[in-house]
């Protein structure tokens, strides 16, 4: 499953998405990863959950981002939900178009049973059709 939190800069994303992660660890029989661009929000985080800074790999194409991604998944079989801080910036689609990435990471999901939430700084009207329904917070 993937779920979207869209919204512009500053409007609170970030403040959802580091909460949806602090409520999941309590109840999840796997593991939680956090993945942001830097370790700002490290303290925000419960300990429980794995903090990844992407900007520390040499990422520079969607393509680079989504093998990193099943990296992270292929060494950890427990893993049950990544949350995804400034999922444009991680997966560099700034300004590009989201549609193959974002199927991709369905496919992914589906065949590896991960949940993936991601922070998306677009509205929601502004989203690929692919994506609009997995909107579950607009800012």
């Amino acid at each position: 499953m993937v779920q979207i939190i869209a919204g512009r800069k500053g409007k609170g994303k970030t403040k959802h998405l580091l909460d949806m992660a602090n409520s999941a660890i309590k109840g999840a029989k796997g593991t939680v990863v956090y993945l942001d661009k830097s370790s700002q929000h490290m303290y925000e985080l419960n300990n429980k959950i794995r903090l990844i800074t992407v900007q520390n790999f040499p990422i520079t194409t969607s393509e680079a981002f989504v093998g990193f991604i099943c990296g992270i998944i292929s060494q950890d079989h427990d893993l049950e939900t990544m949350y995804l801080d400034s999922f444009l910036k991680l997966a560099v689609l700034e300004g590009e178009d989201i549609s193959d990435t974002y199927i991709t990471l369905k496919k992914i999901s589906e065949v590896y049973h991960v949940n993936f939430v991601l922070s998306i700084s677009l509205d929601a009207t502004e989203l690929p059709e692919c994506a609009k329904g997995d909107v579950v917070i607009s800012l």
